[in-house]
């Protein structure tokens, strides 16, 4: 993935560089975000509990970089005198951080998941979930490359799509809540009802990264 295009004010290279820094932590943290939403994929959908174990390291590696683009963004903003356009890109950044830190946080959450339905077995409804699954990830996949390119209507784009994810978890919901004469235990179904609303919100999240990215371009608000 390429750097993002954003051009900070060459009259101020120091400042220039420290905000090609944070792009560039930016993105890598994405890439982790990124990384432990297929993992989550896999351990809930292939039942591979070594998938599973892996997203606590992971999580841990997604927060350093929370934190640590947070901590940069505001030392940019006390010390370095960034100009209006600089400050608008640094807010949206310490906002768009955080969705992604959430996307990580429910990656976990679905990872446990898998964990403790892998005694029981696969329900009818998880090749839906897969696919709604799907979908999520690849919002999350086109609100970074909409960061990266810098690309507005990419960004904006996303919230067509995250009427899919929404219409997909409604469906399943359904389905899930009007089950009858469920044999043993009703476990199963509470996690999965759990799991497709990591899914919906690990979208929104998606979308709202598109729309900062929007915000970044344009400094209009949607």
């Amino acid at each position: 993935m390429k750097a993002a295009l954003y051009s900070p004010s060459p009259k101020n290279p120091q400042l220039a560089r420290a905000l090609r820094r944070l792009e560039r932590d930016v993105l890598r943290m994405g890439a982790l975000v990124e990384q432990s939403f297929r993992l989550s994929h896999q351990a809930l959908f292939t039942r591979d509990l070594a998938a599973a174990e892996e997203l606590p390291r992971l999580d841990k590696k997604i927060d350093r970089f929370y934190r640590q683009i947070e901590s940069d963004c505001t030392a940019i903003m006390t010390l370095q005198a960034p100009t209006a356009r600089d400050l608008r890109c640094l807010s949206a950044f310490m906002q768009l951080v955080r969705d992604l830190e959430r996307i990580g946080d429910y990656a976990k959450d679905l990872a446990e998941i898998a964990i403790k339905i892998f005694p029981y077995p696969p329900h009818t409804s998880l090749p839906d979930i897969a696919v709604m699954s799907h979908h999520a990830q690849a919002m999350l996949a086109t609100s970074l490359v909409a960061l990266a390119d810098l690309d507005e209507v990419g960004g904006r784009g996303l919230k067509h799509l995250d009427d899919t994810v929404d219409n997909a978890y409604k469906n399943v919901y359904q389905t899930l809540a009007q089950q009858r004469d469920v044999p043993g235990v009703v476990e199963p179904i509470l996690l999965l009802a759990l799991a497709i609303r990591c899914l919906e919100r690990m979208a929104d999240h998606a979308t709202n990264i598109g729309q900062r990215v929007a915000y970044i371009v344009t400094g209009q608000r949607s």
